[in-house]
């Protein structure tokens, strides 16, 4: 009668469970034959680890199956648990039966030294590998943490359209797409639709994609990206911003605490950060820009060798506030200084910019005013104008890179690693 076995993810094999009959299931992702001994290293999306096979020890025609098996072949194992320090991570199964799920047809194509682009187009395939797998992992405990976070504070889940009629971060950036008999656009952010359902929940978030037709070719930018964007009543850019510190701190605390595993694939240990984040204005960040060589004039926005530089000499996080009102978009309220709005970015070493935020406008004549001025067209924003003719208030938000806050915490060499399938100026296959 042939013995039971008990099926265990890779990640739950632990010493407690030595000398246990185990059975795994996951891919071969390295093959190692040595005369009558086989070696292999499986993964299966929780980890990775050794097993043993000797001829003798299980079926010859498995054992012969065994052998020819190609990398990244899926396999089921059935064995006995083993400590072995020459294994990996001191565990090893000795295998008593090997079947083959899936066989690898032909060898498998991603090896060391490929280039870049060899891997953007096998993304399908190198998404696989160890590093690639730990990225994704900490990306969704990140997203899971910050929700978590915002509804034990009250903030409530919405979601908005992908499908606009409207620009909110200016016309040059959408994709416009045929919506039956007229024209739409990818949405560039939510915020709009965020700005509505305050009226009726308060404080709300969203984490869904944003699209942006920017050709920038920079290590951060994607034209689709995700998007954790904020809306909260009666809050002032202060308030907003003391929440996009506790949050992250938060987030990268936990992150710190429940990805060790994964943050040590990497190589990565996360620095501290502590509340409060030091602030400047834009016009401070203009001087120390200048007095460094990088010469930039009142009124040009940032670009990333001016944010690297404000983080390498005011250190990070950083808020730079108050940016100059033609550098805006139209929604931001204006401040004591008509010529700045109350707006900030976030910058952080060295991926610059992964918050912009600040209040909005609140009076309907000022937000009419600014649309006309922004030479846009106040019919395509009558609803967004009319939450200012019913019971208007003080209101601020956010909006967060998701991309860029998991290149910061897995210290990513190119935002296009922090997604399983980046969508660039470039690529948009597979």
């Amino acid at each position: 009668m042939r013995e039971e076995f008990k099926t265990i993810d890779i990640g739950e094999l632990k010493e407690t469970l030595e000398g246990r009959k185990v059975k795994i299931a996951g891919w071969i992702y390295t093959k190692n034959v040595l005369g009558k001994l086989i070696f292999y290293r499986i993964r299966d999306g929780t980890g990775i680890i050794q097993v043993a096979i000797k001829r003798g020890e299980i079926p010859e025609d498995e054992f012969e199956e065994a052998a020819k098996a190609l990398r990244e072949s899926s396999v089921s194992i059935e064995g006995i648990l083993r400590r072995d320090p020459r294994a990996p991570n001191g565990l090893e199964v000795r295998a008593k039966n090997v079947k083959i799920l899936g066989e690898s047809l032909e060898d498998y194509p991603i090896k060391p030294g490929e280039t870049v682009e060899f891997l953007l187009d096998n993304r399908h395939l190198h998404i696989r590998g160890l590093k690639m797998s730990a990225v994704m992992r900490i990306r969704a405990k990140t997203i899971n943490i910050m929700r978590e976070w915002l509804e034990k504070r009250g903030y409530v889940e919405v979601h908005a359209p992908t499908l606009i009629t409207a620009a909110c971060e200016g016309g040059a950036t959408l994709f416009e797409v045929k919506y039956f008999d007229r024209k739409a656009y990818l949405t560039q952010s939510s915020q709009l639709y965020l700005e509505a359902l305050i009226y009726s929940l308060g404080k709300v978030y969203t984490i869904q994609p944003s699209f942006r037709a920017e050709k920038s070719r920079t290590r951060r930018h994607l034209t689709e990206f995700w998007h954790l964007e904020v809306e909260e009543a009666f809050a002032s850019q202060e308030d907003i911003m003391r929440t996009e510190e506790e949050l992250l701190i938060y987030t990268t605390e936990r992150v710190k605490e429940e990805c060790r595993r994964e943050l040590s694939i990497l190589g990565r240990e996360i620095e501290k950060i502590e509340a409060p984040f030091r602030r400047i204005t834009y016009d401070e960040a203009i001087e120390a820009l200048n007095k460094e060589g990088l010469k930039i004039k009142v009124g040009e926005d940032f670009g990333v060798p001016h944010e690297e530089r404000l983080c390498k000499i005011f250190g990070y996080p950083l808020f730079v506030m108050h940016y100059p009102r033609e550098i805006r978009a139209f929604y931001h309220k204006p401040s004591s200084d008509p010529r700045r709005v109350i707006c900030h970015d976030l910058l952080i070493w060295p991926y610059g910019e992964i918050i912009g935020g600040g209040q909005r406008i609140d009076d309907y004549n000022e937000l009419l005013a600014r649309i006309k001025e922004s030479k846009l067209d106040p019919s395509e924003y009558r609803w967004y104008l009319d939450l200012r003719k019913f019971g208007s208030v003080p209101h601020s938000g956010f909006g967060l890179g998701v991309e860029r806050f998991v290149a910061y915490l897995c210290k990513l060499d190119h935002i296009r690693d922090a997604i399983p399938f980046p969508r660039t100026p470039a690529r948009v296959y597979p």
